[in-house]
């Protein structure tokens, strides 16, 4: 599976600009932890799916964002079964689907040049108080990049662990990813670092 990179098009949310896109992804992630009914969560997951068909994403694409993530959704699913009931379970489901699909469609609209700049005009005010508007901006932009990046990680880890029969062990999948997450940050480190990327 190939990790979602920005796809060109002509959609209305390709055209849109970034700050906004990023706004609205802001606003979503927030807003879908203040909603405490799962159908009104169900919908808001429904109009992120359907904005894939309007920008020009057929269902495979879709299909390469939900996949990964899809075993980490039905332990969530079950703990929450466990501890409360299933409509916390779906609850808990459909904020972090809604969440993921919608942050990856923005990096799949999304130029990173666009994105890192949007971020820095935006933080451009705090300056003054000792942020670095670069360093955010980058370190936010990386976040979004990881996301799907992660997710095709686990994917990945959950393939190999079925092939060795570990795949109802949740240790045998969470310890191998988050190895691999951490040599994949120290990576990206020492890439910025061997290129003299100074953010200072």
């Amino acid at each position: 599976m190939i990790a979602v990179l920005y796809i060109d098009g002509t959609s209305p949310l390709h055209r849109a600009a970034a700050g906004i896109k990023i706004l609205a992804m802001v606003a979503l992630g927030t807003g879908v932890f203040l909603i405490p009914d799962w159908p009104v969560v169900a919908a808001v997951l429904a109009t992120v799916i359907v904005l894939y068909p309007v920008s020009g994403f057929g269902p495979r694409i879709l299909w390469a964002q939900i996949k990964p993530m899809i075993w980490l959704l039905v332990i969530f699913f079950a703990v929450q079964l466990w501890l409360n009931d299933w409509q916390a379970g779906l609850l808990v489901v459909t904020r972090i689907a809604a969440i993921v699909l919608f942050a990856s469609l923005v990096t799949l609209t999304t130029k990173t040049s666009d994105m890192l700049a949007a971020l820095e005009r935006a933080m451009q005010p705090l300056r003054p108080i000792g942020v670095n508007p670069e360093k955010v901006s980058l370190a936010i932009s990386m976040v979004l990049r990881f996301i799907p990046v992660i997710a095709t990680v686990a994917s990945e880890i959950r393939d190999a662990q079925r092939a060795r029969g570990l795949d109802k062990s949740i240790l045998a999948m969470i310890v191998p990813l988050i190895i691999r997450t951490l040599k994949m940050a120290d990576d990206v480190a020492d890439a910025i670092e061997a290129r003299s990327f100074d953010l200072d």
